[in-house]
Formats: C-alpha cells, structure tokens, sequence
C-alpha cells in the first residue's frame, strides 16, 4: 500500500509539474523553417545554426516523449534562437550578394563610353 501510494504521489507531482512545451516546439520549428525557406542551407554559417537547431529539437521532443518537459522547454528555446541566427545569417548573405550585384551593375555602366 505505501508503494502504491509513493508512487501515485510521484505520478501527481509529474502530471502537475511542467507542461508539455507545444507553443515552443511550434516556434522553434517554424524558425527552423524560414531559415530552410531564405537558404541557410547554402550559407556556411547559416547552416551551421540551422543544424544546431534541427538538432536542439530532436533532443526536445525526446524528453517531451520521456515527460521531461521543462528541459525540453529549455532545447526548444535554444532551437530557435539558433533557427533564427541561421535565419538572419541566410539573409545577410541574400543582402551583400544582391548588394555586390548592385555594385557591379554600377561599376559596368562606368565603363561604357
């Protein structure tokens, strides 16, 4: 009976104690996503953040499946940040190619006569 009620006690206190994290994961994977969507997969260090965060939310929905929630909560916080560091790496780099064209666009109607 004491067993019993041990553990009944720790299912309790596991069901009322941090909840599954499903905005989180939603916000993690959607900036997992644009970064995907503005080519972090072809800027170096885009990619680079944009695996860390692929990776940050299979280690979250790991402990989520193993009730371990508010350290899934802390993987999905660090996923997204580094799904949008990728994001805003992949347009940095979007943004100097498309202003290096610019410049030389510029550069050849200088030199025509």
């Amino acid at each position: 009976m004491f067993r019993f009620t041990v553990t009944l006690a720790a299912l309790a206190v596991g069901c009322a104690g941090y909840a599954v994290p499903v905005q989180r994961v939603a916000d993690a994977e959607s900036a997992a996503s644009a970064a995907r969507v503005m080519g972090a997969d072809s800027v170096p260090r885009a990619k680079l953040h944009l695996e860390l965060a692929n990776e940050e939310i299979a280690r979250a929905q790991h402990l989520i499946a193993r009730e371990k929630n508010e350290r899934a909560d802390y993987e999905l916080r660090r996923a997204r940040a580094d799904g949008e560091l990728a994001l805003a790496e992949a347009r940095e780099a979007r943004a100097k190619r498309a202003a290096e064209e610019v410049l030389h666009e510029i550069s050849d109607l200088k030199e025509q006569p």
